[in-house]
């Protein structure tokens, strides 16, 4: 498995999360949450269009994030998306979650026969 695709998968499962922690740090377009992801994870992550715009379109649907048109600097029009209260909470619960995980994960990872 290349990194590339070990990189999607966990993107997959962690995707929301990841969109609406960028959005917590500003409001931005979707191209924009796509390049800054990358940025954050120093290229780890790259989101392709066909995951990302889906994911924001299900975060609008579902409350977590509004979104609305604008021009953007290249004289464009783009949807800037940015995260509600409900999204606020959602993500310091996913937060939470993760973290209890990721510990949990990096416990079992690093356990010796003689801890058990």
């Amino acid at each position: 498995m290349s990194a590339e695709q070990k990189a999607s998968t966990l993107v997959q499962g962690t995707l929301h999360m990841l969109i609406l922690k960028t959005l917590a740090l500003e409001p931005m377009h979707g191209y924009g949450v796509g390049v800054r992801l990358e940025q954050i994870s120093k290229g780890v992550f790259k989101v392709n269009a066909g995951s990302l715009f889906p994911a924001l379109r299900r975060l609008e649907r579902d409350g977590f994030i509004a979104g609305e048109w604008h021009v953007t600097e290249n004289n464009r029009r783009a949807k800037y998306y940015a995260l509600t209260a409900q999204g606020r909470a959602t993500l310091k619960r996913e937060t939470k979650d993760w973290e209890q995980q990721s510990a949990a994960i990096a416990r079992i990872m690093s356990a010796s026969l003689g801890e058990l």
